[in-house]
């Protein structure tokens, strides 16, 4: 991929409810993530460009995590993901294929965690820093912290062979 060749995609323009735009806006920055591991070999998506070692590979790693601690555990009340483990830097042993393959699967689970709910407005199953916050809450935050990461990963694979967009 050359400088001039962009994964630019609209933005969504779904504004038919609450759920349906807020969900609309979340799947946007999740699949601009994944969109920036395409077609990169194992050793760029775990290359490091910045000083606190943040790659591809571990951006997926810690999104997962966040899905899973967020949705999994405080919306839908699972503490097999209390201790979600956020860490960035991804095993040796566990291939880009597997850190997202773990990704889609964990989108899934909170895809139908959300479904669930129904109602943003509904309290979470276990208290955000002792309080029962809503369900709009965690998308609210999860759409932010995945567009944040999306950003990051966006600069990554600029530097890696010169792709931009989201």
């Amino acid at each position: 991929m050359t400088a001039t060749e962009t994964q630019r995609r609209p933005v969504p323009f779904n504004d038919s409810g609450e759920l349906d735009t807020a969900l609309a806006f979340l799947r946007f920055a999740r699949e601009s993530v994944v969109k920036k591991t395409e077609g990169l070999t194992e050793e760029e998506l775990r290359r490091v460009l910045v000083g606190t070692g943040t790659n591809l590979l571990g951006l997926v790693q810690h999104l997962t995590a966040a899905e899973r601690y967020w949705f999994g555990h405080h919306v839908a009340g699972q503490m097999a993901y209390e201790n979600a483990d956020f860490d960035m830097a991804v095993p040796a042993n566990t291939s880009a294929e597997q850190v997202l393959a773990a990704y889609a699967e964990a989108i899934e689970a909170s895809d139908e965690v959300i479904g669930a709910s129904a109602d943003l407005s509904r309290p979470v199953a276990v208290p955000v820093r002792e309080e029962l916050l809503s369900v709009r809450w965690v998308v609210a935050h999860m759409t932010s912290e995945t567009a944040r990461h999306a950003g990051h990963a966006d600069i990554l694979r600029e530097q890696i062979d010169g792709a931009t967009g989201r």
